[in-house]
């Protein structure tokens, strides 16, 4: 049985998957992320949903929960980045 068979997504429900992330300074992610699990802490620089670039300093097994539309690679030391996506 599905549980998410009949749901519609939403922001303030559990994410649809985790992708893993390249860090790429270039490129934005596939599908903008709710937020991201990291499974090894550190720095990490995104660029968020609203525009900013950000420097965020995370913990090991962190579940960062801002909206992230690019997780770049110049600054970026943490590692096992996941993003958690609606679609």
């Amino acid at each position: 049985m599905n549980p998410f068979a009949n749901r519609a997504a939403s922001l303030s429900g559990p994410a649809h998957d985790a992708l893993p992330v390249i860090p790429n300074d270039s490129s934005d992610l596939p599908h903008v992320s709710v937020g991201l699990y990291v499974e090894t802490g550190g720095a990490i620089v995104i660029d968020t949903v609203s525009g900013a670039t950000r420097t965020v300093l995370v913990a090991d097994f962190s579940i960062l929960p801002v909206g992230v539309r690019r997780v770049r690679a110049t600054g970026t030391t943490a590692s096992g980045i996941h993003a958690l996506v609606l679609s």
